[in-house]
């Protein structure tokens, strides 16, 4: 027998043993309302009412019990929703059941016995279920050397949603030991049958008296899916105290990705300590913007390329064209898509920006609807040393793939910039506002909008390549010191993931030469960052690993901007979405200059390429640039 057929095989088992037992309450049901309405003694007149009426009711209660489809379900996770529904048919049946006898027999048939019969059935019927289920939560448990005393931080719905997974499947070797939670108004109170045993401030007294009466707490977890940053952060704090390992639920946007709870169950991440909300995207717009296209990301083997991969093939496009550079990165990333999508056509192209004949060849053979242009160096001290590299990548680059993705009849084209293309410092930041203003002069003059230009700013998105968190980890694991570029040094910070789920929300609302700017929340100091991951890491800031200061490097700045003084910003449906209407320059313009540029770059004159760059974006500040100084070791972006 096969595994699908044994499956059917046990659940039709199931069904017909649910029939019997709904059997047996009916019949037991209108027996008890005899005996009860006539003392034990039923009079022989009346036991042709009872012959009536055995038949009756189950004829009449098991229809409706089959329509009401209480066969259905499992008896051990059964709620109040299924007991709402077994009274639902219970009053339906024996409406119909009453209606049925008063029809045949008339008056002389005994009122009281409906109700009676009611009140017996759905007690059966529903006290039945709730027994599976207390069987299961609480008398039925692995013993074992392996189950894990566990105290649940937050009361809330998560909270109980745990407790409830905890107890109807005692493999997961859970025991619970309480809840613990910041709201005074539940302390001391039980839910589900566990007590709130204090504040999360208590945790330290509440562990030692639990230890003390060998009733051992191994593991915290925090069941505040809804937390805010600080309350994360106080969370943690509060169990450090306890010198108890901890664990955490996901936030909302994931767990509602997920289909157990308990798996979902992992250590805390740095995301956790931003509480940043979930984002409230347009899915069916989106869909809409995607489904059936031909859509290419460049870039698209970088943190932010590959995440948008991952997302868009998750809106159905016809193709996804992955472009890169990077070979061996590229490999990868086309084998997790191809794994995860089998059904999606990926084409991945090993190409560079900066070669125009490349991009002409590959969008005309393709016919792309969509581009998202992850493409681009980042890394701000590197791109110092390196001017015309970053100048030949960012800049030229993509002027060569505006121009052949106009010139190829490409419906839409999403540039990704940075936070740092505000009032640059850096050679990085320059060539970023740079290729901004290139994709908002689109179209050039005369020219017809057939394609829609926009970008999308945004600042650091934590885990990325290069990036300070997994610099961070590095260290920790290498026991420090932490490298931290200044006290003072601050950043916006947000997930991979909501940044790229508000950039697709963002390229169904351009119109064209818009710059979206996405909410980035209030910035966070690199040096609590640092702290932070230390304690996760379950370290002692200061003392187990050591905080060094290096100095701000060449470009960087102490604070990060979101606008340039003279744009003005603009409201959108979306709350976590803004646009910057900032001074745009025209395409005629923009082409000279580039021509001018490109002369620089060809005589490799880095002091003329900087020169240049200041005459077009005004309000960047070169420093004095000495490339000698870039070193690798330490420092955050």
């Amino acid at each position: 027998m096969t595994r699908a057929n044994r499956k059917n095989h046990l659940v039709g088992y199931r069904y017909l043993l649910i029939s019997a037992y709904h059997l047996f309450t009916i019949v037991t049901s209108v027996l008890a309302a005899f005996l009860l309405r006539f003392d034990f003694a039923i009079p022989k007149g009346d036991m042709i009412h009872l012959y009536l009426a055995l038949p009756a009711a189950c004829v009449l209660k098991l229809t409706i019990f089959q329509m009401a489809r209480l066969q259905r379900g499992w008896w051990r996770y059964v709620g109040v929703a299924d007991l709402l529904r077994v009274l639902i048919a219970n009053v339906l049946s024996s409406s119909a059941f009453a209606v049925a006898m008063i029809g045949i027999v008339g008056r002389p048939f005994p009122r009281s016995i409906f109700f009676i019969d009611f009140l017996v059935c759905f007690v059966l019927t529903g006290g039945g279920r709730f027994a599976v289920r207390i069987y299961n939560e609480a008398l039925v448990r692995e013993v074992g050397k392996g189950n894990k005393g566990v105290l649940i931080y937050g009361a809330g719905r998560a909270g109980l949603m745990l407790v409830r997974e905890i107890r109807s499947n005692p493999s997961l070797g859970y025991d619970l030991r309480g809840f613990v939670d910041d709201d005074e108004n539940k302390l001391g109170g039980a839910l589900l049958g566990v007590s709130v045993l204090g504040l999360g401030r208590d945790l330290p007294v509440i562990a030692q008296k639990l230890n003390n009466g060998r009733k051992r707490v191994e593991e915290i977890i925090i069941a505040m899916p809804s937390a805010s940053g600080r309350e994360m952060r106080e969370a943690l704090a509060n169990c450090r105290s306890a010198h108890i390992p901890c664990r955490t639920l996901p936030g909302m946007g994931e767990l509602l990705t997920g289909k157990v709870l308990t798996t979902q169950i992992r250590n805390p991440s740095v995301g956790d300590l931003l509480g940043r909300l979930p984002v409230r995207l347009e899915e069916d717009t989106i869909r809409a913007h995607i489904a059936g296209k031909t859509v290419l990301v460049t870039g698209a083997a970088g943190s932010i390329g590959s995440e948008i991969c991952r997302q868009v093939a998750e809106y159905g496009p016809s193709r996804l064209i992955a472009m890169d550079q990077a070979e061996s990165a590229l490999f990868h990333i086309d084998r997790e898509l191809t794994d995860k999508f089998p059904a999606l056509r990926v084409t991945p192209e090993i190409a560079d920006i900066r070669n125009r004949a490349r991009l002409d060849y590959l969008l005309g053979k393709t016919h792309v609807d969509s581009i998202f242009h992850a493409a681009a160096y980042k890394h701000v001290p590197l791109m110092e040393a390196h001017i015309i590299e970053a100048v030949q990548n960012n800049i030229v680059g993509t002027w060569n793939l505006v121009q052949s993705a106009y010139e190829h009849y490409v419906d839409d084209f999403l540039m990704i910039s940075s936070d740092k293309a505000v009032n640059p410092s850096s050679i990085m930041g320059a060539t970023k506002r740079v290729a901004e203003l290139i994709v908002s002069s689109m179209p050039r003059d005369g020219m017809s909008a057939r394609t829609r230009f926009v970008s999308v700013r945004f600042g650091n998105v934590l885990g990325s390549n290069g990036s300070v968190v997994p610099l961070f980890q590095a260290q920790i694991a290498n026991g420090g010191p932490l490298t931290v570029t200044h006290p003072e040094m601050r950043r916006y910070f947000m997930t991979i993931r909501e940044a790229v789920q508000l950039v697709l929300q963002a390229s169904t609302m351009g119109k064209g030469s818009e710059i979206f700017v996405l909410d980035m929340g209030e910035q966070v100091r690199i040096l609590d960052l640092a702290r932070n991951m230390i304690r996760l890491a379950g370290r002692i800031p200061d003392e187990e690993i050591e905080i060094r200061f290096t100095g701000l490097r060449p470009g960087e700045k102490l604070y990060e901007e979101i606008s340039i003084e003279g744009e003005n910003m603009l409201p959108t449906f979306h709350e976590k979405i803004k646009i910057f209407k900032g001074p745009c320059e025209t395409s005629e313009r923009i082409f000279e200059w580039l021509a001018v540029l490109k002369g620089h770059v060809a005589k490799w004159d880095t002091d003329a390429v900087q020169g240049h760059l200041h005459a077009l974006v005004p309000e960047y500040r070169n420093p004095n640039h000495r490339a000698d100084v870039y070193s690798v070791a330490g420092g955050t972006h």
